[in-house]
């Protein structure tokens, strides 16, 4: 059976695929032999001095696959710390604390594995993989992959018994950041959506903790998302939560993914925050307390983003990077700019600034609630959307996500930067620039079209910008119509 054992799960930013096919209780058994040892070759250790956090997320199998995860951990004689059901975070949190002694005494945890598929249809699973306080990048997920292929190789009956002792990190989360934001929420109206994923195990609680009052919605986790999909960039997932701001008077509304390490925001008027300009309003906070100091800091974000997002972090006196899309990107861009602060469209935001520099989305909601506490006192009427009117000067249309088998992706997107080359003029705008940093974004003088890849699934994302809504839709009409070209004329290619 190991023998055609599908390993198509192993993308660049983590493992992910559907349960029963590409996800399966026999590769997780054996992804859990080979990331051992890929710490084992990483750090020298045997595997009784390796200790390593599992924690995983509401899906229906994740329980179980975290059982048999753990299982080829301790057989091949190395330990865990189990955080059963937690916000991601909580996971990366765990590579950061000492831990009580009942549980464990001096121990360094070497890596952390979280059983998830973030904000993916129910029938999606998956597993995201840190080792040394840093996700694993492409290159390093592709060494486990052939670790797990040789693992296989290997007599499984000739197995170990490392341990394993369940924790509950929760309260110790809480606490941490308590202490670190006091009463900061004092006055503060926020309701919270958990979308019947993770994020209801430890958010509300949170957020009263630090003063605020919280209306909850959905925060019992379950694995059937009963009430909508756990996707805050699905702008029609927040339907609910801008209802209950409204209805409410809330002062804001912060909506979680599946596995919380992503977040949406509604203001107090119900408007949507894109994720550029959640992260615009984090940057200006940031440069405006540095600055004082006379620090420019590095901030990194995603080629999806507005051009106003870069343009104003560098007028403010911040440094902006343009990175590929995906954590592991990010992460990556992060540590060799020496960025404080990072975010994407999708609502990941990383805080380097009084944080670890992880994508956590109950933290990065604990920092628009003190933006907003600390806006309050001064100006008893302000809104959110007081900060961003530089977005005025632009519009931006909704993501496209347009279907495409993942097979035919990289063809197709070689074919449409080979038309686009051959004929600059196919926008009927003059092209500034095509940045191929990842996918195609063509700069426009007025605007940009973007077309990528998606690193998750089937589809490519497409975003469209310019000075007016009917410019944009010239943008997005005519990618669309060289997309259809470029599918028809590769699959007629394959068929052949």
């Amino acid at each position: 059976m190991t023998s055609t054992m599908n390993f198509s799960a192993f993308g660049k930013n983590d493992i992910r695929g559907i349960y029963s096919e590409d996800i399966t209780e026999e590769l997780f058994y054996y992804t859990g032999k080979g990331y051992v040892k890929y710490i084992q070759d990483k750090t020298g250790l045997k595997p009784k001095d390796i200790w390593i956090t599992v924690a995983r997320d509401a899906r229906l199998h994740s329980e179980a696959l975290s059982k048999v995860l753990i299982k080829g951990i301790t057989h091949s004689g190395a330990n865990v710390i189990n955080l059963d059901l937690v916000p991601t975070p909580l996971g990366y949190y765990s590579e950061y604390i000492s831990f009580p002694e009942t549980i464990a005494k001096n121990i360094k945890i070497s890596g952390a594995l979280i059983v998830t598929a973030s904000h993916n249809p129910p029938e999606y699973n998956g597993l995201k993989l840190t080792f040394n306080k840093n996700s694993l990048n492409e290159e390093e997920i592709k060494k486990v992959k052939e670790y797990t292929q040789e693992q296989m190789q290997i007599d499984s009956t000739a197995v170990k018994h490392g341990e394993s002792r369940l924790y509950n990190i929760v309260p110790a989360y809480i606490d941490f950041l308590t202490s670190r934001f006091q009463m900061i929420g004092n006055g503060i109206k926020v309701v919270t959506d958990s979308a019947n994923g993770t994020a209801g195990v430890a958010a509300p609680q949170l957020y009263r903790e630090i003063g605020c009052e919280v209306v909850e919605l959905f925060s019992e986790p379950d694995g059937h998302f009963p009430n909508h999909h756990p996707n805050p960039s699905d702008l029609s997932t927040l339907e609910a939560l801008k209802e209950k701001v409204l209805e409410t008077g809330a002062d804001l509304g912060i909506a979680f993914d599946g596995d919380s390490d992503r977040l949406g925001v509604i203001d107090s008027d119900g408007n949507i925050l894109t994720g550029d300009k959640l992260l615009y309003i984090y940057a200006q906070d940031i440069i405006k307390e540095l600055s004082i100091r006379g620090e420019k800091p590095v901030i990194v974000s995603e080629v999806k983003c507005s051009q106003v997002l870069f343009d104003q972090i560098n007028k403010e006196g911040g440094e902006a990077i343009m990175a590929k899309t995906g954590h592991g990107y990010i992460k990556s861009k992060m540590k060799e700019t020496g960025a404080i602060l990072a975010g994407e469209m999708s609502g990941h935001m990383f805080f380097k600034d009084r944080y670890y520099g992880f994508d956590d989305a109950i933290y990065a909601g604990c920092r628009i609630i003190e933006i907003i506490a600390r806006n309050k006192k001064h100006y008893p009427n302000f809104k959110l959307y007081d900060i961003l009117k530089p977005f005025n000067k632009v519009y931006t249309l909704e993501e496209v996500r347009y279907k495409c088998k993942n097979e035919l992706k990289k063809p197709v997107l070689k074919k449409i930067s080979e038309l686009i080359n051959e004929n600059k003029d196919i926008f009927g705008t003059k092209i500034n620039n095509i940045v191929t940093l990842d996918g195609l974004r063509i700069v426009f003088p007025d605007g940009f079209a973007l077309i990528r890849q998606s690193n998750t699934e089937p589809v490519f994302t497409l975003r469209f910008e310019a000075k007016t809504k009917t410019k944009a839709n010239i943008y997005k009409k005519k990618m669309i119509s060289i997309l259809d070209d470029c599918i028809a004329l590769i699959s007629e290619k394959e068929d052949k």
